[in-house]
């Protein structure tokens, strides 16, 4: 071949390279679910085939880097507009194996993590295998409801909490008889009555509502409604379960000393009553069981409360038989390390111990230098999981802050880790944590948390602009699709696929104002707008924008008791008034029933991939899909109608499709009744009605 035509060649190729197509780097995709990684929770010694989607005859060349290797992966098969590539791991070792994917069209080339397509090597966001990190399946998008008992159903007058039974923070304890009454502003001791049996009476109400999980705040003995200052974590308070053997008075008005509240420390302190209420309270979660359901319970072990049996600040338990010396007595009490005392000469009665950010009402737990302390509380924690109780996990109270330090604090979860799994494999361990919470979520500690970063924050900031405490408005994040597309895409990025699924997705709960005060856009609190105000000007139709999302978004949508109902309220205490017993919003419940109807009909909610389609103001859709199903769900929280051309074939819905409107909100109700809509070389036409969220389905071919 001479000059001319080695030139004439070169010419042909460069023509070639030039008239290569574009990367599609929009069909670019991979995530940790089942669908483009199997197994999807695989143990040590397993070989894990992971799979990366490109747009059809696209792309040259798709690498995945994987720990230490490059390797070029190989097209295993086209379906539709996609080409989808595999390569299988060596068989697993211990640690993470972390990977992402780079990819080349001509001279083009990219790469692909978590966050997505990058022009830029982002490893801190690499793809993760954590083998042997299992969650338990019952929980991976789960239905939970959470209920603050004293708040939910009466069942039981008899074991309601008297007036002055006994003095907690200054003040006798009062029984509210009114079971309308908003919260006052100080609310820490006034109870409703709601118990156990109040929640067995009303597990009709629950499974009808679709419920699979019940997540119960505090139940264990306690002077405060909301049970987060524990006093005895051996036994459920008998004020929410059984008092079999009452008796004793209640203090005057004149004597605040608790020494002598008689009918409280029996109540309380009595075993009969303890053992009773242990005894009712398995037989209840025995009847939960038997109706398929789960119920995890609040386990609340970075601190105590200043009436602890192993403090006994309140001298309840000094001269009552069968208990030791509490630490505040004696220098000489077997629980003396379980607290840090600042004066070691000042006894008896040594007030000078640590209380959790200065609070004496709440002594902080000595875990480090207390080895038996460690042993009790992870006994509790085996105590409750185990027959005759055999509840299925713990949500963890402040996880994060226990201990003295971060380092014994990830040791400490790792033991509470072991002895969980230990005696029951299958249970949960879900820690409230606000922020970043990946180290803790490496398979070693906890399975997932409260998920405030990657849902109820972005979730609230768009639809409301509020403040998940309804304390700031800000109109720059209300409708603001990029900043909710953007903070989803990173804070979903620090979680690794088991913990994803399992994560709480809640828009109320007892530590924030309700989702629907939020709609009002009112900045405040009770003691400053006073009750009324959270009611004025809500708007439900945002509401059910909020729950179409929860409900079909990844993880474990959960509902705050009485959302379903068109309860309101602003923060911590008005965020917990009762549960309105005949006077629901029937619309609002009848929602919420056909929303979880969804969920739970269509799997792909669940263990399905998700991929935004679209964000604009006070606008956006995603994709819910694997390659046989695929969901897709469109918000509009603007008042103006909008079109838009949707480019669903990024989810995986054919090219050519039909498409069925499974449920339609609006601003002043909605519907199910099925709309059919076609979709045209991959692109879904819609007219969205302002206020509006759809959810659609695509047809199966038959």
């Amino acid at each position: 071949m001479d000059e001319k035509d080695i030139a004439k060649v070169k010419r042909v190729q460069q023509y070639a390279l030039n008239m290569r197509p574009i990367m599609n780097k929009e069909a670019l995709f991979s995530d940790e679910t089942e669908n483009y990684r199997t197994p999807f929770e695989p143990e040590v010694g397993d070989r894990v085939t992971i799979k990366f989607r490109t747009a059809r005859d696209n792309v040259d060349y798709v690498f995945i880097i994987c720990g230490s290797r490059k390797v070029l992966m190989q097209k295993a098969y086209t379906k539709g507009a996609f080409d989808y590539y595999t390569y299988t791991t060596d068989p697993l070792k211990e640690g993470t194996l972390h990977y992402y994917f780079e990819i080349y069209t001509g001279k083009q080339r990219c790469f692909y993590n978590e966050l997505g397509v990058s022009k830029d090597l982002q490893e801190v966001y690499s793809f993760g295998i954590v083998p042997g990190f299992k969650t338990p399946d019952w929980a991976k998008g789960a239905i939970m409801y959470q209920i603050f008992t004293d708040r939910f159903c009466n069942g039981d007058p008899s074991n309601d909490v008297l007036d002055r039974e006994y003095i907690y923070i200054n003040e006798g304890v009062q029984r509210v008889t009114d079971w309308e009454k908003t919260p006052d502003y100080m609310d820490v001791r006034s109870f409703y009555g709601g118990d156990i049996q109040g929640i067995w009476d009303k597990l009709d109400y629950l499974q009808d509502l679709g419920v699979d999980v019940l997540y119960l705040n505090p139940i264990f003995v306690s002077p405060s409604n909301h049970k987060y200052d524990s006093q005895d974590y051996d036994y459920i308070d008998p004020h929410l379960g059984v008092i079999a053997e009452d008796g004793g008075e209640c203090l005057p008005e004149w004597d605040n000393n608790n020494s002598h509240a008689t009918r409280y420390i029996q109540r309380v302190v009595n075993k009969k009553n303890l053992e009773a209420s242990n005894d009712f309270f398995a037989r209840f979660v025995e009847e939960v069981h038997r109706r398929g359901m789960k119920i995890i319970l609040d386990g609340v072990f970075n601190h105590c409360g200043s009436f602890n049996k192993w403090l006994d600040r309140e001298l309840l338990y000094e001269h009552a038989e069968g208990y030791e010396k509490g630490a505040y007595i004696s220098a000489d009490s077997p629980y003396r390390s379980f607290f840090r005392f600042n004066n070691e000469h000042d006894w008896p009665y040594n007030e000078f111990y640590e209380g959790w950010w200065g609070h004496d009402t709440l002594p902080k737990l000595n875990y480090e230098e207390s080895p038996q302390l460690v042993e009790y509380i992870l006994g509790v924690a085996k105590k409750w999981l185990l027959p005759p109780y055999n509840v299925d996990g713990w949500r963890l109270d402040v996880a994060a802050d226990l201990g003295f330090s971060e380092e014994y604090n990830h040791e400490f979860w790792r033991k509470f880790r072991k002895a969980v799994k230990e005696v029951n494999p299958d249970a949960l361990i879900l820690a409230e944590y606000y922020g970043n919470a990946k180290k803790w979520l490496l398979g070693d500690q906890w399975d997932t948390i409260m998920n405030y970063d990657a849902f109820m924050e972005p979730v609230t900031w768009f639809l409301t602009g509020m403040e998940k405490h309804s304390d700031d408005y800000r109109e720059d994040m209300y409708g603001n699709a990029e900043a909710f597309v953007r903070a989803m895409i990173y804070q979903m990025a620090n979680f690794y696929g088991p913990s994803l699924q399992t994560s709480m997705n809640e828009l109320s709960n007892h530590d924030h104002s309700r989702f629907l005060t939020r709609t009002n856009h009112k900045v405040g609190r009770i003691h400053t707008l006073g009750a009324d105000a959270a009611s004025q000007n809500v708007n439900k139709g945002v509401l059910r924008e909020a729950v179409a999302i929860q409900m079909t978004w990844v993880g474990a949508p959960t509902i705050y008791y009485g959302d379903e109902a068109g309860v309101c309220g602003f923060t911590d205490p008005d965020n917990r008034r009762t549960y309105p017993w005949g006077k629901e919003d029937q619309e609002l419940l009848s929602f919420h029933k056909e929303a979880i109807h969804i969920r739970k009909s269509n799997p792909v909610l669940t263990h399905g991939s998700t991929r935004f389609l679209a964000a604009d103001y006070q606008f956006l859709s995603y994709g819910r899909f694997s390659e046989e199903d695929q969901i897709i769900v469109v918000v509009n929280n603007g008042q103006e109608e909008k079109e838009i051309n949707l480019p669903v074939w990024r989810a995986e819905v054919p090219k050519e499709a039909v498409m069925e409107r499974l449920m339609l909100t609006l601003e002043n109700g909605f519907s199910t009744v099925g709309e059919i809509y076609e979709v045209k070389k991959g692109i879904l036409y819609l007219k969205v009605p302002p206020i509006c969220s759809m959810i659609l389905r695509t047809i199966k071919n038959k």
